[in-house]
């Protein structure tokens, strides 16, 4: 009898015994292809010896030594190779342990910079509906999922939301793919002074939309109009790369390929690849330097701040990507991954838009293809692809509430970077079996 707390307690799942590069294997022998790389985590597969022998050397050096009193090797390692890859400003390095620590850390050291630059009035936090932040209560304050905000409604802090950039869904007919960009970020400057530019902390969002909307890219030029009202308003733009960072959507930081970058960046997900928990905020110099000949301190911790052991296995993904260059098998492998998506589901009758960039793809699942109306929601359709998927031995990231946290479906791939071509047979495979089973009314 387990007692374990599962995510779903009417439904428990297989145990798993083993991973094997792109596959992980239940107890039973059964295999799974790792499509969806579990939530976008296991960019390196699930046997990678470089980042295996470099946890069992630092569990031989040393396991844990607490922030209060100590830095490490790793750490510091760690910091040096972020920041020497980072874009624009960002300067330094504030190790978690995961993407909600990671959220929570960007937004409270937003509040403390005002603070200790005679700002006290900023305190308003915009983001964008249909943005997914963490599950801590700051986090999901500031995503934009509702489904996932309902229940925790009366604990959450203020925050203000404004359109995604989901050209799909929102770009007008006869209005061009800039035209919709500008407008949208526009809602942005509009808020701001609805709110006063005075009293705006900073603006958050994620570079690529992940689990919430099904790998979203904004249109050319929307994050650039952000950035530039964002420096007008001196309001700080924290970028949310938890999920779609470290390589994941072609490049290590997913806002190179805008042209824009952060004051402050969220990420974890494919930092770790799985093999240790851990998470990081970058900040710029600016930011640092204001905490610095302040108060000297930044008011917020946790006890696992810069672990030793997940920095070293950090460090090791990270030059793995890098040194090593596995990011660089992301763009054409995404191409190819995404050219037989279209050609296998194009002109599927359920699949309304294939999208996404390097290996960080979704699919967004209709009931009409030409009217881009959803499936009802109590049909049940993510639970039933997901379902299906993973019978037919594909993992995958189905799910509902695309278009507003109630209504809209979609499937999201993040498989691992060392997939090779023939695996791509198993995705479609896995994608067709599932699909065959749902039927529009």
């Amino acid at each position: 009898m387990s007692h374990i707390f599962p995510r779903h307690t009417k439904k428990l799942p297989p145990v798993v015994s083993h991973g094997e590069g792109v596959f992980l294997h239940d107890r039973s022998g059964k295999r799974y292809f790792d499509g969806s790389g579990g939530a976008a985590v296991s960019c390196l597969g699930h046997s990678d010896q470089a980042v295996t022998e470099a946890i069992k050397a630092q569990l031989d050096h040393l396991a844990f030594a607490h922030t209060g009193f100590f830095t490490s090797e790793p750490a510091e390692a760690l910091a040096r190779k972020l920041i020497t890859h980072a874009p624009g400003q960002l300067d330094r390095v504030y190790l978690v342990s995961g993407g909600s620590e990671a959220m929570e850390s960007a937004l409270k050291l937003a509040r403390q910079y005002f603070l200790e630059i005679g700002q006290p009035e900023r305190r308003h936090v915009i983001a964008r509906r249909q943005s997914y932040h963490g599950n801590t209560l700051g986090a999901l304050a500031t995503g934009g999922n509702q489904w996932r905000r309902d229940p925790f409604e009366p604990l959450l802090v203020e925050t203000h939301h404004i359109s995604p950039c989901y050209a799909y869904r929102g770009q007008q007919e006869n209005e061009s793919e800039h035209d919709y960009g500008q407008r949208v970020a526009n809602e942005l400057e509009e808020r701001i002074l609805l709110l006063g530019p005075e009293n705006v902390m900073a603006f958050v969002a994620e570079t690529v939309v992940g689990a919430t909307a099904g790998a979203v890219t904004a249109v050319p030029g929307y994050f650039k109009r952000v950035r530039e009202i964002c420096d007008t308003h001196g309001v700080l733009l924290i970028l949310d790369e938890v999920m779609c960072g470290m390589g994941r959507t072609g490049t290590l930081f997913a806002c190179e390929q805008e042209e824009v970058s952060p004051d402050i960046c969220a990420i974890a997900k494919g930092l770790g690849a799985g093999y240790q928990p851990i998470g990081a905020m970058l900040c710029t110099k600016e930011i640092y330097n204001a905490i610095e000949d302040g108060s000297g301190s930044f008011q917020h911790g946790h006890t696992y701040l810069g672990h030793p052991t997940a920095a070293a296995a950090a460090l090791a993904v990270l030059t793995r990507l890098t040194d090593d260059g596995v990011a660089k098998r992301v763009t054409p492998m995404g191409k190819l991954l995404q050219s037989e998506l279209n050609h296998a589901f194009g002109q599927h009758p359920h699949i309304g838009d294939i999208r996404g960039r390097g290996l960080f793809l979704g699919l967004e699942i209709v009931a009409d293809k030409d009217t881009k109306t959803p499936f009802p929601r109590e049909q049940k359709t993510a639970e039933t692809l997901k379902a299906a998927a993973f019978e037919a031995g594909l993992i995958c990231y189905p799910m509902n509430g695309t278009i507003d946290g109630k209504d809209g479906t979609h499937i999201l791939l993040a498989p691992p970077f060392i997939m090779e071509e023939q695996h791509i047979a198993l995705i479609i495979d896995g994608l067709s079996t599932a699909l065959s089973g749902i039927r529009s009314n």
